[in-house]
């Protein structure tokens, strides 16, 4: 009970410190009415300014301030590359329904300027991306993930995942400098939400089965890109299409709830030792006791 409550704790002040730290940036973005690359990074950051002051605080038992234990081996290679894969199959799947439906089509341009496109825009994308999302994943699957995963197993952390990132992007939302503007704030806020956890199921799943928080990298720097300037940029509108694609369509929400669905289906896939041996490298689990002998979760 009482590591329990450590936990929530840890966890509580990680978020209140990423979200007091991160909301200089929203305010400047916000007053400024637009983010900036230096907004964007300094925001982006704060999860790792929020780990830092945790682990100040609360050390568990290593040196104040210590960012070790928080997933930084690479893994297996395989995983990097699925995390790179897994948002340009899901967004992918989104746009193709657009382009069916005839509320979008893909660009009426040479296919070879389409894949100069697609190629120059990936690979700057990922790098550009990479280093911003590695401020966020540092705090998200580093740190906050295996945390919560010790007293919520697989789903509950999932979901809070998914709703605490969620929540940050609120202000800058609401602010009208994130997203687009072209459909009602209710409307972008719960397909937002929906979006981000269903996608924080697959962020949550690769972290814990790879070990390492690079996947999170990865796959946080390929949703981006492949979301935000990649199939945007192939695709004309043919009216109303804000309504469907981007982190605030329906159909992307749509999509988002079925990687949710797949990558909760393979929750038993984790094992609970590996678990185990991850917890232990942040504190949170001493040995292999009975009470953590589990093979499901929850």
């Amino acid at each position: 009970m009482r590591r329990s409550r450590d936990v929530w704790i840890r966890v509580a002040t990680f978020v209140a410190v990423t979200y007091a730290w991160s909301s200089i940036f929203m305010y400047m973005a916000i007053s400024s009415g637009k983010i900036t690359a230096v907004i964007a990074l300094g925001g982006m950051w704060s999860p790792l300014v929020g780990v830092l002051v945790t682990r100040l605080v609360f050390p568990d038992g290593r040196r104040r301030g210590s960012l070790s234990g928080l997933g930084w081996g690479w893994g297996k290679t395989r995983f990097q590359l699925w995390s790179i894969a897994i948002p340009i199959i899901y967004v992918g799947v989104t746009y193709v329904a657009v382009w069916l439906a005839g509320v979008g089509s893909i660009a009426d341009v040479p296919a070879k300027r389409i894949w100069v496109f697609i190629l120059t825009y990936s690979l700057t994308g990922l790098l550009q991306g990479s280093i911003a999302a590695f401020g966020e994943e540092v705090g998200w699957q580093g740190f906050m993930v295996p945390q919560l995963t010790r007293v919520t197993g697989f789903t509950g952390t999932a979901l809070l995942r998914g709703v605490i990132w969620s929540v940050w992007h609120f202000p800058l939302i609401l602010g009208g400098v994130y997203g687009t503007t072209d459909t009602p704030a209710w409307y972008r806020l719960v397909c937002f939400t929906i979006t981000m956890t269903g996608v924080s199921f697959a962020l949550t799943w690769i972290g814990l089965r790879s070990g390492s928080f690079w996947t999170a990298v990865f796959m946080h720097a390929s949703h981006n890109v492949f979301i935000q300037t990649i199939y945007p940029g192939i695709t004309e509108d043919a009216g109303r299409m804000s309504w469907y694609v981007d982190e605030m369509g329906a159909w992307t929400a749509l999509v988002a709830v079925a990687v949710a669905v797949f990558f909760w289906l393979k929750r038993n896939e984790l094992g609970w030792t590996r678990l185990a041996a991850r917890g232990a490298a942040i504190g949170l689990v001493e040995s292999e006791s009975s009470d953590v002998r589990r093979s499901r979760w929850p």
